[in-house]
C-alpha cells in the first residue's frame, strides 16, 4: 500500500489529476471553518458517497465545485469508484472498510493542507 506523499507524488504526474486547485474562496472557507471542521466533512462525504458497495449515479456524483472536499476528491482521484479501482485498486462492488475510508480522508486532508500552505 502507498504511502500519502507517494500517492501525491503520483497524482502530480497525471495532466488532469493535478489541474485541481482551491479556489481562493475555498482556501478561505477552509480558513474560516478549519481543518477538524473540513475533516468532518470529508468523513461525511466518503462515508455517504464513496464507502457504499452500490452507488446508483457512481462516477457521477462528486460534484466539480462547491465545497474544498469535492476539489480534492477529483485531484487525488478519490471521486468515484471508478477512479479508486483504476488508481488504487480498491474492486467495485464493496463497501468500503472503515480503514480505507480513514485512508482516503487522511489523503484528501494533505492535499487540501498542501493547497491552503501555498
Amino acid at each position: 500500500m502507498q504511502t500519502v506523499s507517494e500517492a501525491l507524488e503520483k497524482l502530480g504526474k497525471s495532466k488532469f489529476r493535478s489541474g485541481f486547485h482551491l479556489s481562493e474562496k475555498d482556501k478561505e472557507y477552509v480558513k474560516e471553518k478549519g481543518l477538524e471542521t473540513v475533516r468532518a466533512h470529508a468523513e461525511d462525504i466518503i462515508r455517504k458517497r464513496l464507502a457504499p458497495a452500490v452507488i446508483p449515479n457512481d462516477g457521477r456524483q462528486t460534484p466539480m465545485k462547491g465545497h474544498p472536499v469535492f476539489i480534492a476528491q477529483h485531484a487525488c482521484a478519490c471521486c468515484c469508484r471508478g477512479c479508486l479501482e483504476k488508481w488504487y485498486k480498491v474492486p467495485q462492488g464493496r463497501a468500503l472498510t472503515e480503514n480505507q475510508q480513514n485512508k482516503i480522508v487522511n489523503l484528501l486532508m494533505k492535499w487540501i493542507e498542501n493547497e491552503t500552505e501555498e
